[in-house]
């Protein structure tokens, strides 16, 4: 068998599961020419909760991360994470919203879109995998796996048979709770290879303490790449570290080659990203948890759940509402644990917590019960969906939620023209999702310079530079580079 590729998610769901999402542009520059040339298969740089945090903290325009991350590294194909036709929202979008965000990402620099849908539910991909064809990109179809009575190797594989015939270029398992234990990796993996001609990517989290585990387990059965990040963004709610998971290969067949100098200098760098960034971190974020194998909360939701709760002055209660979200999952037809459902169970357990259950019904909850996000993998409890039809006085729908909705690209164009905004499918789309966010960016003074790089960084950046230009509160801003050697 050939040697296991690596991709490499740092400057994506690392800081995603590690720190709120809340590293820079300016910060990840100075790395990304190093991470280009060390090999890895693929960078993940974009999309899940980047495009939100972007606009919403950093005061800075998504599409230029993409665009400078691309120029700084462009031999490595760029990879973002993509919610199928939610885009990276929490709600359903129409197909031509859909159809111009990838058709934009495309043009400013994205090379491979993993594409998934909460629910698994393959009607809510088939645009976005149809647009990232059409484009000459890669899609790859996720299985976002996780455990209850409904999902089964055998339903998981008949999946992954699915996306094929759909076109996808490559499959992703995307364990986003890390709950994979290694043997069902190892079986999972097989299955799928002796059923499906195309590559496979094993994406999982280390906050169970199975990430690196499942992932050898994954590559002995043949799995084609693997996700990992770069301490201090690495284990934990994110993914295994590389020289980790290179020491646990060491003298397997399967091990790739990378310059272990050029990873400890990134080391280095990134652990003066992490202090910048501390009050955004969590020590509860970094240690194995085993109740994670009960209430599967994914990794990139947990950083930013604990500051929810703190911000709702319920830290204490953080242990109960995390009890409460296997009973909430179970209600909802076991569906799986990632965005946007992650956040609505995650929302609705804490309302059961603090009102009682049921009692405060979330309108995005009641969506899913009522069949606006798709297919649910179980039926809903019966109680549930008969106080859901009560509340809302709306019919339980069985088509693809899509379907329902009308075209609005025109209309995103009159919208952001009257308010003398730019009107290009980057704006139309960040409008769509995001639109007191994206007129904020363009509203706000000017901020001061972006500096190069985080001043705690004991790197040192002393290669060539370079210039990027971002757009930071509104303003186009130059920001000089000067790469790590």
């Amino acid at each position: 068998m050939s040697l296991v590729a690596f991709n490499n998610t740092v400057l994506r769901d690392g800081h995603q599961s590690l720190a709120a999402t809340r590293m820079t542009t300016a910060q990840m520059l100075p790395a990304a020419p190093i991470l280009d040339e060390l090999g890895f298969a693929g960078l993940e740089t974009w999309g899940g909760a980047t495009i939100d945090s972007c606009l919403r903290y950093l005061g800075e325009n998504p599409f230029d991360r993409l665009r400078a991350l691309k120029k700084a590294a462009p031999k490595t194909p760029q990879i973002m994470l993509l919610r199928g036709q939610n885009i990276v929202q929490y709600t359903s979008f129409p197909d031509d919203v859909v159809e111009a965000f990838v058709r934009a990402n495309a043009a400013a620099g994205q090379d491979i879109f993993r594409i998934f849908d909460a629910l698994n539910d393959t009607r809510n991909l088939a645009t976005a995998i149809k647009t990232v064809r059409s484009c000459g990109k890669h899609a790859r179809g996720e299985i976002c796996y996780t455990t209850s009575p409904v999902h089964t190797i055998e339903a998981f594989v008949k999946l992954g048979v699915e996306l094929e015939k759909m076109g996808c270029h490559s499959i992703g398992i995307k364990d986003m709770s890390g709950v994979i234990a290694p043997r069902i990796a190892y079986n999972l993996v097989k299955e799928l290879k002796s059923k499906v001609g195309l590559p496979i990517t094993l994406h999982t989290h280390d906050t169970a303490g199975l990430g690196a585990a499942a992932y050898l387990a994954a590559i002995d059965a043949g799995v084609d790449a693997v996700e990992t990040s770069i301490t201090p963004f690495a284990n934990g709610t994110a993914q295994p570290d590389t020289v980790r998971m290179l020491a646990l290969l060491e003298g397997h067949p399967r091990c790739p080659k990378f310059n272990t100098a050029k990873l400890q200098q990134l080391r280095e760098y990134f652990t003066g990203v992490y202090k910048e960034l501390e009050k955004f971190t969590s020590p509860a974020n970094e240690r194995v948890d085993s109740d994670t194998l009960c209430y599967q909360v994914p990794g990139g939701m947990l950083s930013n759940f604990r500051n929810q709760l703190k911000e709702q002055g319920m830290t204490d209660k953080f242990e109960q509402v995390m009890a409460e979200i296997p009973y909430v999952r179970q209600c909802l037809g076991w569906i799986p644990l990632v965005t946007p459902t992650s956040q609505i169970v995650g929302t609705q357990s804490m309302l059961n917590v603090k009102f009682g259950r049921w009692k405060n019904f979330s309108q995005p909850a009641m969506d899913i019960a009522l069949g606006k996000y798709g297919r649910t993998p179980g039926p809903i409890d019966p109680q549930v969906l008969k106080l859901a039809l009560e509340k809302s006085g709306q019919k339980q729908i069985e088509g693809r939620p899509a379907d329902a909705l009308a075209p609005r690209m025109a209309k995103l164009r009159e919208e952001l023209a009257a308010a003398g905004l730019p009107t290009n499918d980057e704006a139309c789309v960040l409008h769509a999702m995001f639109p007191r966010e994206f007129s904020a960016l363009y509203k706000k003074p000017a901020a001061p310079a972006a500096a190069a790089a985080p001043a705690a960084a004991p790197a040192k950046a002393s290669g060539p530079v370079s210039r990027y230009a971002l757009t930071v509160n509104g303003q186009r801003t130059e920001v000089t580079v000067a790469e790590l050697n």
